[in-house]
């Protein structure tokens, strides 16, 4: 059953000037509320949220944890909490005001999407629940960083704990069970603050989930170390204070995370673009006006003799001045400069472009003999892994053996291509370890831990199940540098077999769609086509400081046309350098991945016919060699670009366009595409041929060309 505190005494362990600012924090924090709202209607502001009714149960919360210390993530109603741990009233409007130094996003994000570094509290962003695995992930790391002897390099404190705030509405967010599982299986130092305030918006809690109350449903876990504590008055902040304690301790102590149920009240609407008036009776907003601590807590202090009422009064006079002279700082700060918009896009310290990163020379050891795509990239790991103790390998199936008693008495499993086989023989299983079968755990996981400044490669199985983890790579990997104005960053790669030719895949093991990725700002894509530029691109892939989705043509990875010598530990190819796969004068095909191949073969048919074919092999998809493509296109002045995902709609279909656009005058006959059909891949050998691009697509594709 879940933990029940003795709350009716008053508690013994605050000083009077502990609860007096208590009641500060949260008169503050509503009258913030209150001026952002002003500014609004002024339209000085342009979007506000509120904490109103959240206040005490924060209030608590920011007197029990430790900023600059422990690590916060928090969702868009924290404003007590956030200034209780030191953001200031001037810093709050700042954002409100989407001001160049506002510490949360420089006027990128909405107010209330808290973030500050000083503070580690984590940049926050707007989809609901996607904070709690990076907050899991982010404590972790303690762990991690301890094994490998790495928390003084690293800035780790061995008693901190995570704080992760929710609204009752998000823990209807499938992102919230597994991070509680996750948390429970790790023994992570993390405390889950349900602020529950009965309604996501306008949808009461027992819509949301049976019985309208969390803890409830979560009981099963305390058995595995998770302590619950229901029902706290989250209006009174003795109470939230002492409930909040005890769970802090909990977690500091290593006996697990802690989840923490507080009752609060919304008397104000969701935000300015509601009216709780259209779902709430009169009774229900007069009971909840009954419960504010802004007046109950006041009351209480002046009847207990912390304060009197003009003491009190004195109080709200020096606040209200404080927030006066902070709106007036923060409504008269610079805002962002016109295109300062591409600023923290990607890491402005370390640019994997650059001749940095290009040792392409570098010749490998020719003893070794011939390897495969799936060998280097293996070979590669290790030398990494060597080389750089923060890099961890986690996901779906990667380590050898989960129970490390029997890694002496088995070959170990390292993946079901075997990528990562022996990596956690050689480097332990606190590097290299299994996820569970939850693709937003692991990247969501991965986020929190490269926060802290470990370097995660993690892989998902195959692409085909990469879309449980898109809210993830998209609304928070990709953007935490840009939306943070670049306080924090997550660099770390994602390794993802892809792609069809497999004869039996079909449609859950064939799938493309690197197209939905290269439209994602702020995330690098690979997609390289041998073992030689397989093992040169994940190096700069590890060693740069960006999200970097590493694409790897399944069908690729043992194939004998695409082996390579290992080149050696400091072998690296830089992003944006395409590779001239095969020299021609008829005409250029620009490709990547699987089709680079059957490009060549048809070429070797065509070169029969008279017609020259040069072949360019992209690589890297984003960023990509537009020079290589405008020196090509101005050589041959006919042009296909081919790839292996369906036609309409298809990565190719931008670089056409801006052929079309750019080079018009340098083009003898139209831009061609050669891609797969408009549908699925198909399980029947005979249909998937016909179905993806072929040799004979390609060969059909030159003489029409070449005709024109």
């Amino acid at each position: 059953m879940a933990a029940h505190l003795d709350l009716s005494a008053p508690s013994t362990t605050l000083t009077r000037e502990q609860r007096v600012g208590l009641y500060r924090t949260i008169y503050a924090a509503r009258r913030i509320d209150d001026k952002e709202i002003t500014g609004k209607r002024q339209n000085k502001v342009y979007f506000q949220i509120n904490g109103v009714g959240h206040e005490a149960v924060q209030a608590a919360a920011a007197m029990v944890f430790r900023p600059g210390h422990d690590w916060f993530f928090f969702y868009y109603r924290d404003r007590a909490l956030a200034y209780g741990l030191g953001y200031t009233a001037k810093e709050m409007f700042l954002g409100s005001v989407g001001a160049v130094d506002d510490p949360a996003s420089g006027g990128r994000q909405m107010p209330s999407h808290w973030g500050h570094k000083g503070l580690n509290i984590y940049t926050t962003s707007s989809p609901t629940g996607s904070q709690f695995l990076q907050a899991v992930g982010a404590v972790e790391a303690v762990v991690r960083a301890e094994q490998s002897g790495l928390t003084e390099a690293l800035g780790i404190h061995s008693d901190e704990v995570a704080l992760v705030t929710t609204g009752d509405g998000t823990c209807s967010q499938g992102e919230f069970w597994e991070a509680i599982s996750n948390a429970v299986n790790l023994k992570a130092p993390v405390v889950f603050l349900v602020e529950d305030n009965g309604y996501a918006i306008s949808t009461p809690s027992e819509v949301q989930y049976p019985g309208g109350n969390v803890a409830a449903l979560v009981q099963g876990y305390e058995a595995h170390g998770l302590l619950i504590l229901d029902e706290v008055d989250g209006c009174d902040p003795i109470a939230s204070y002492e409930a909040l304690k005890a769970a802090a301790d909990h977690a500091r102590a290593r006996k697990g995370p802690a989840l923490v149920r507080a009752k609060v009240i919304r008397p104000y609407s969701h935000s300015l673009s509601d009216d709780e008036q259209l779902y709430k009776s009169k009774a229900q907003r007069e009971a909840e006006a009954q419960r504010d601590p802004v007046v109950t807590y006041a009351a209480r202090l002046v009847a207990g003799g912390d304060l009197s009422e003009a003491q009190l009064q004195m109080l709200k006079e020096e606040v209200q001045v404080e927030i006066d002279a902070a709106w007036e700082e923060a409504d008269a700060a610079p805002r962002p400069e016109p295109g300062s918009y591409y600023r923290h896009l990607y890491s402005e310290e370390v640019d994997p472009t650059s001749s940095d990163f290009d040792t392409e020379h570098a010749s490998g050891d020719q003893a070794t003999g011939a390897k495969t795509m799936i060998d280097l990239i293996n070979a590669t790991l290790k030398h990494e892994m060597a080389r750089d103790p923060r890099i961890l390998v986690f996901g779906e199936d990667v380590a050898d053996a989960s129970r490390e008693e029997i890694l002496g008495e088995v070959k170990g499993k390292g993946g079901v291509f075997k990528a990562t086989h022996g990596l956690q023989k050689q480097f332990g299983a606190h590097r290299v370890f299994n996820s569970p079968l939850a693709e937003a755990t692991i990247i969501g996981r991965a986020i929190g831990l490269s926060a802290r400044g470990l370097k995660p490669v993690v892989e998902i199985q195959f692409f085909d199940y990469i879309w449980p983890a898109m809210q993830q790579l998209r609304d928070e990997l990709a953007n935490i540098r840009w939306r943070s104005n670049g306080a924090f960053k997550s660099p770390m790669v994602v390794r993802v077999p892809i792609a069809g030719y497999l004869m039996g895949g079909a449609t859950y093991h064939s799938q493309c769609g690197e197209s939905t990725f290269t439209h994602i700002p702020g995330l690098r894509v690979v997609c390289p086509s041998t073992a030689l530029d397989a093992a040169g691109l994940l190096r700069t892939a590890i060693r740069c400081d960006d999200p970097v989705l590493f694409l790897e043509p399944k069908h690729l990875y043992r194939q004998t046309h695409n082996k390579g010598n290992d080149p050696g530990p400091d072998f690296m190819i830089p992003f944006g350098k395409a590779r001239t796969v095969r020299e021609g004068s008829s005409l250029s095909v620009i490709t990547y991945g699987n089709t680079v191949h059957r490009a060549v073969q048809a070429a070797r048919e065509a070169e029969k016919e008279g017609i020259s074919v040069e072949i360019l092999d992209l690589r890297t998809l984003n960023p990509y060699d537009w020079a290589a493509i405008e020196r090509t296109v101005k050589k041959t002045h006919r042009v296909i670009v081919a790839h292996e995902d369906t036609l309409s709609w298809g990565y190719g279909s931008e670089i056409a366009a801006r052929i079309a656009d750019e080079l018009f005058f340098h083009l003898d006959a139209p831009v061609r595409r050669v891609a797969a059909k408009d549908t699925w891949v198909a399980y029947y050998p005979a249909l998937e041929d016909e179905i993806l691009p072929q040799p004979k697509d390609f060969l059909e594709a030159y003489r029409k060309l070449i005709s024109i």
